[in-house]
Order: structure tokens, then sequence, then C-alpha cells
């Protein structure tokens, strides 16, 4: 057989294994360290997108409060404390990013309406918009079209008997298939180090 058709065969075989792998663990990406029950319940910001394509929730065990955890989210945004996540790999892809990981007064302003950057260059795709606001309980940012949710991305924290706290994250979301399938195999990589850090910080 000849040997560019044999690496051609291996290339899209590896291909076909990797994408197949990925579908495989999309459940899991997609209900990571959640229970049934906190994937079953209703968080706040479900109300204002009622008929998703995707749902998916994450979730991390916080040993500290809710009131301790909250402001670490307020913060969240491009240029202000960043995502909490691998900031060397968006500085890389041209996604300018801010990486200050201590509790700043000026950024614990947030309101509904509010803007929260990706990115803090001209590259960037378009803000999330602060959809809700509960303190020490939940905020809910998202993306609009026409004037109507189309994508939500929540931050529910649920005090535990125990005093530690569980803070999930929930992705409604009305935009799947094509490049959004490959997007969200990457916001899973970059929300679970975002959750890791932000119980590191809290803690």
């Amino acid at each position: 057989m000849n040997k560019f058709l044999i690496i051609l065969i291996v290339f899209f075989a590896i291909i076909a294994a990797v994408v197949l792998l990925s579908i495989l663990l999309t459940p899991w990406m997609d209900s990571w360290k959640t229970t049934e029950e906190e994937r079953t319940s209703a968080f706040p910001g479900d109300e204002l997108l009622t008929n998703p394509a995707r749902i998916a929730n994450r979730g991390v065990t916080i040993q500290a409060k809710p009131n301790q955890i909250f402001p670490w989210i307020l913060q969240i945004g491009a240029d202000k404390a960043g995502m909490y996540s691998y900031t060397w790999l968006e500085n890389l892809v041209g996604c300018k990013m801010a990486k200050d990981e201590t509790i700043r007064p000026e950024w614990q302003t947030l309101q509904e309406g509010d803007l929260m950057k990706m990115c803090a260059g001209d590259f960037a795709p378009p803000p999330y918009i602060v959809a809700q606001i509960i303190p020490d309980q939940a905020v809910i940012f998202g993306h609009k079209e026409e004037d109507k949710w189309v994508e939500l991305w929540a931050f529910v924290l649920l005090p535990q008997p125990d005093g530690s706290t569980r803070l999930i994250t929930r992705t409604r979301s009305t935009m799947v298939g094509g490049m959004w399938e490959v997007f969200n195999r990457v916001a899973f990589v970059m929300e679970r180090k975002m959750l890791l850090t932000i119980k590191n910080l809290a803690e």
C-alpha cells in the first residue's frame, strides 16, 4: 500500500477516535462533579431561558461560606480579576487577560446590565451581560440576540450543613452543533480550572 495512503488512513483514524472519545465524554463533561439533585434542581436564571438546546452543570465543594466566595465571582472579567483559568493559554491565542487574585473593592459593584468581558484587548468575543445578581447566592451572565437570551452562564452558591458551600455553574444555551461542539469541549477545560481556582482562593 502507498505510504502516503497509510499515513492518511492513520491520520483520519486518529481524528475519528478523538471525535468519538469527545462525544462519549460529553455527558461526563456536562455534569462534572455534580449530583443528580443539583442537575435537576431549579436555579436562579433558569426562567430567563426556558427551552435551551443544551444544559451543562459543573460543580465544586468549597470549604468556605457563600459570602466568602461571592466576591470572587463578582470580579470575573478579562479587565478585572481575569477568568481564573489558564491565563497563558488565553494570552497565547491573542485574548489579553488580566490576572489579579485579590479582592478589590472597586470590582464589588457589579450590577444587572453591566458587561463582563471575555478579552481585554481589541480582539474579543461579545461580552457577557449581567442578567441577574442575588447577593451571596448567584450571579448569572448571558448573551442576547434580538433582545432574547440565547445563552446563560450561572454561578450558584449552595450552603451545606457542614459549613462548606457548593459552587455550581450552569450553562443553558440555544447554540449547538458545528463550531459550538468544539467550543464546548474547550469551555469545559477552562471552566474546570476556573472552579478549582475559585475554590483555592476562597479557602
